[in-house]
């Protein structure tokens, strides 16, 4: 077996390994003097071979294939005889639009029409190779990968061989309106490698192809832009080129020359006259690209050049605007220097102002003010510069925008900057709009409120269902309502299984035995969401909600009629059963596929906070349903407990929230409260 060289290239390995020892070292004093392409070469054709080559025929065979090599600056005649040919073209030859390879290299398969995996890897000694293979991993090929030859005249452009150029150019009279591939002009290839010298002997051979353009629109004033050729855009500048031809997107040289910061570059476009307020293609001047961009120099130029300011691309968007929105405050304080309008709307109604605070750039939002940027001018959606600034959270430019912004013009809008910070958890920016008198209790327009499949309108609802604790915490002690909503907060913080914001809602008056409209219950709705965590539903209990609804049923001990649950798409995590007259009993929500198993449980529980009940043959047949749960039906069976009775009697006379002040032992208050605990203590 052979053992391959990490170091050698993969190709190498895979030919080695399709040898034998024996001939591997017989080889290899025949392929020592081999160079990397001779023995790609071999190693491609022993591969493809059914048996092993002879060496001499495979040594032939690799040199014959090898391509000569590209002519150098002594071949002037083939060159001449090239360019003979080119102007007396053969019938196959002219209908060519642009020159062919040269040399012409075998074709290899096209890669969309191969039927197999075609991959590339670069050998040890960096050569790019290309293998086809067919589907079923076989191999079909492994050569170089296709490299498009250049033409002499294009290859001394680029290298800077102004003498051969000259030679090619003048003296043997190469046909420079012929390109190299669509579009692209020997001309185009000096501007590109800023050879200016080149492009100057270029355009004394021909200067009638100083404006000839790319495939892809560019002139040559464009490339020699694009590739920062200061020299080369002075040699055409020189020679009278049309400064102002615009690609096919519409950006002209200068367009470009602002896009690349250069103010050397824009200089030379603006002293030599170039139109400095043309829009491109989706309407924005050059004064548009220096705006983003930070660059007061060139600002000052385009400025004293005749660019306008008040310009808009085809959002509605100014050179101020784009400013204010990428952050750049110095062009900003240029631009409203010289008259910019700070107020202006883009076609979304967004000012420079809303901009700046939608992106958090507090210098801007600081400089605007102080100009008296007008803060009470809403976007397209309705939402003004200080709702953006809370929704993202920017604490400090909310701080700066509340005392620019009317409380009346945020009351037109229908929502609260309150609403945007608790719905993106933004409590630094919630925590200064609280302090800043902003009404913890506002609510949502009913138009904006029915954008939420469950009809929310505080912020409260907000924080609780994104269970940011910390923001619940803030808006309840800033005396925030628990019970505005449609569909409560402490329903949302029970479904969510939050035991702290629970305790929170209930201790600030969220009213535990509310019912839903669109799911009326004969029990509190928020049992439908705490039967599976019982430590929260005693807690409900603890506190005041109601047990003996959970025990009226209209069947009593008559046979029910048969339940078919279906999964609630309105109050997800709940089971929907058929609604009764009055509302959904609590032997039906209990008889629930996901609640069942939690039968015995919860009404063990229920029965610690009534006296005296009949339980309904529904409950029964979950108690009978396991042997473990026999002991609740004997602890619902008559007479129920003296204490139990006094207890409740308690409860009713005294209150719950009173019972902590009762001149009585400690063990006493803990059994009134469903504490455990000895009675006596």
């Amino acid at each position: 077996m052979f053992i391959s060289d990490p170091t050698t290239p993969s190709w190498q390995q895979q030919y080695h390994g399709s040898i034998s020892r024996s001939e591997a070292f017989r080889d290899y004093s025949l392929y020592s003097n081999l160079n990397d392409d001779e023995l790609l070469q071999l190693a491609i054709e022993r591969s493809l071979a059914d048996a092993p080559c002879d060496a001499s025929n495979a040594i032939t065979s690799a040199t014959a294939n090898t391509p000569p090599p590209p002519p150098d600056s002594s071949s002037l005649n083939t060159a001449a005889r090239a360019t003979n040919q080119s102007r007396h073209p053969t019938p196959a030859q002219s209908s060519a639009h642009y020159s062919s390879p040269n040399p012409p290299r075998e074709q290899l398969p096209d890669p969309k029409m191969f039927d197999g995996t075609v991959s590339h890897f670069m050998t040890g000694s960096g050569k790019r190779m290309v293998e086809y293979r067919r589907a079923d991993g076989t191999l079909v090929l492994i050569a170089p990968e296709p490299e498009e030859e250049e033409e002499p005249l294009f290859k001394a452009i680029r290298v800077g061989d102004a003498s051969r150029v000259k030679a090619l150019a003048v003296l043997l009279g190469t046909d420079l309106m012929l390109p190299n591939k669509p579009g692209w002009l020997a001309i185009h290839q000096a501007a590109w490698f800023g050879q200016d010298t080149c492009l100057q002997v270029l355009l004394s051979a021909q200067p009638g192809m100083i404006n000839k353009r790319t495939e892809r629109g560019e002139s040559v004033l464009l490339v020699a832009v694009s590739k920062d050729q200061l020299r080369c855009v002075q040699v055409l500048l020189e020679n009278g080129v049309d400064a102002n031809i615009p690609n096919y997107d519409k950006e002209t040289p200068l367009y470009r020359a602002c896009e690349r910061n250069i103010p050397a570059m824009v200089a030379a476009l603006l002293n030599h006259g170039v139109a400095v307020n043309t829009h491109c293609i989706w309407g924005c001047t050059a004064l548009h690209e220096v705006a983003c961009r930070n660059n007061v120099e060139i600002c000052e130029m385009l400025l004293k050049a005749g660019a306008k300011h008040n310009l808009s691309n085809m959002y509605g968007i100014s050179p101020l605007f784009t400013a204010a929105q990428s952050g750049q405050l110095a062009v900003l304080r240029l631009l409203l220097k010289h008259g910019a309008d700070l107020n202006g709307q883009a076609a979304d109604g967004a000012t420079a102002l809303y901009e700046a605070a939608k992106n958090g750039h507090e210098e801007i939002v600081e400089l605007l003010l102080s100009q008296n940027a007008n803060a009470n001018i809403p976007g397209k959606t309705g939402l003004l510069p200080l709702h953006v600034a809370a929704q993202r959270g920017s604490d400090i430019i909310v701080s700066m925008l509340i005392s620019a912004t009317s409380k009346t013009r945020v009351r037109r809008t229908g929502i609260s900057p309150l609403h945007l910070a608790a719905e993106r958890n933004c409590d630094d920016a919630l925590e200064v709009l609280i302090k800043a008198g902003f009404d913890v209790n506002a609510q949502l327009s009913e138009e904006r409120s029915r954008l939420y499949q469950d009809r929310r309108s505080t912020a409260l609802y907000f924080s609780v269902i994104n269970n940011n604790i910390d923001a619940v915490h803030m808006l309840l002690e800033a005396g925030a309502d628990p019970n505005l909503d449609v569909f409560r907060p402490l329903l949302v913080a029970a479904r969510l299984g939050c035991i702290q914001t629970v305790t929170m809602l209930v201790e600030h008056g969220a009213d535990i035995n509310t019912s839903i409209t669109t799911h009326p219950t004969t029990f509190p709705a928020v049992y439908m969401f705490s039967m599976k965590y019982l430590p929260m539903f005693k807690y409900l209990l603890d506190h005041g909600g109601h047990a003996l609804s959970c025990f009226n049923c209209i069947y009593g001990n008559r046979l029910h009629p048969s339940i078919k649950t279906t999964q609630s798409e309105d109050l997800p995590g709940t089971d929907r059963v058929p609604q009764q007259k009055g509302g959904v009993q609590f032997c039906e929500m209990i008889s629930a596929p996901s609640i069942c198993r939690w039968a015995g449980p919860i009404i063990d529980v229920l029965l610690d906070y009534v006296g005296h009940v009949i339980l309904c043959s529904r409950i029964m047949e979950h108690l009978d349903s396991y042997s473990g749960w026999s002991a609740i039906k004997d602890k619902a069976a008559p007479p129920r407990p003296l204490l139990q009775l006094c207890r409740l009697q308690v409860l009713q006379l005294v209150g719950r929230r009173r019972l902590k002040k009762l001149p009585l032992p400690g063990g006493l208050i803990r059994f009134l409260q469903h504490q455990q605990g000895p009675v006596e203590d």
